[in-house]
């Protein structure tokens, strides 16, 4: 009897934490919903704010023009060069050694305390704020190399911020492809380098550029570090060479919003619209080469 008895209860107990799981799951993806949400709204009222203030100030004059003290007259010229500099710098070279150390710790280092070593150091060295690689680099590329206050010090700087963000995510890109397509690999005859080169990093192109992506988006954005490294708030000139001094957009956004006239607020939201512009299509060139990549694949 007893035995009846337990069986009856089993069913509506396996039924009860059913429902109540289900109840904790909506409730869940109801919260995050919500954040979502909430971020969202914010993000919008932001651009809203930008767009309305600082949209009828862009133009094709406002992209010729230099700065100015009379904020009708003020441009973006030298600091959306002098940032088309320092990102262009700052991939040729974040990209290469970054995605190379990653392929070397995840495919070819051996599995020992001095490559642990390196992996927890790498993981630590992305929650570094980035005024500490300024300082890094204020003290050995500006001055132990003797590079000074030019673009290449900050392009190296932004690099060297860039570089665990890649290299983590190209880890884990390079991690996730199924370690059956390398055994196939070495299987037919294939060595180390063909199977990375042929069957990794192929499928874990799509990752790596995502982390390319993030990374580059972050650089283009910082100001502290530039600040550190002694770069331009105020520039009437083109920078024509890796050795020339510099400003950037985040800069010159931080130049007029700091001043008391109205009309520099409204120069610093167009400027803003051209550094998300510019943003918005370098990230759009990865996205496209991303998925040319995939499709391709």
């Amino acid at each position: 009897m007893t035995a009846i008895v337990d069986r009856a209860k089993r069913p509506l107990t396996s039924s009860r934490a059913n429902r109540s799981r289900r109840v904790g799951e909506v409730s869940f993806q109801s919260l995050l919903l919500l954040c979502t949400g909430i971020g969202l709204v914010v993000l919008g009222v932001l651009l809203y704010t930008i767009v309305e203030r600082g949209g009828s100030r862009v133009s094709a004059d406002f992209l010729q023009s230099f700065p100015s003290r009379r904020p009708a007259k003020a441009g973006v010229k030298a600091a959306l060069f002098g940032s088309l500099w320092l990102i262009g710098l700052t991939t040729a070279i974040a990209v290469p050694v970054s995605v190379g150390a990653a392929i070397y710790l995840e495919e070819m280092a051996p599995r020992n305390r001095f490559t642990r070593l390196i992996e927890v150091n790498i993981a630590n060295l992305a929650g570094v704020p980035s005024i500490i690689y300024g300082i890094l680099a204020l003290g050995v590329v500006a001055r132990g190399l003797g590079l000074g206050f030019s673009l290449w010090t900050g392009a190296i700087a932004l690099s060297l911020l860039a570089f665990p963000v890649i290299v983590i995510a190209a880890r884990e890109s390079i991690r996730s492809v199924p370690s059956s397509i390398r055994q196939g690999a070495y299987a037919l005859g294939a060595t180390r380098w063909q199977v990375t080169r042929r069957a990794v990093m192929p499928p874990s192109l799509g990752g790596i550029v995502t982390g390319c992506i993030l990374a580059l988006s972050r650089a283009l954005g910082e100001a502290a570090p530039l600040l550190l490294l002694g770069a331009l708030v105020f520039s009437a000139s083109v920078p024509n060479d890796p050795s020339d001094r510099y400003t950037a957009l985040p800069l010159q956004i931080f130049n007029w919003i700091s001043r008391p006239q109205p009309g520099f607020q409204v120069t610093a939201a167009a400027g803003i619209l051209v550094l998300l512009g510019l943003l918005f299509t370098i990230n759009g060139i990865a996205i496209a080469l991303r998925s040319r990549s995939r499709h391709s694949w």
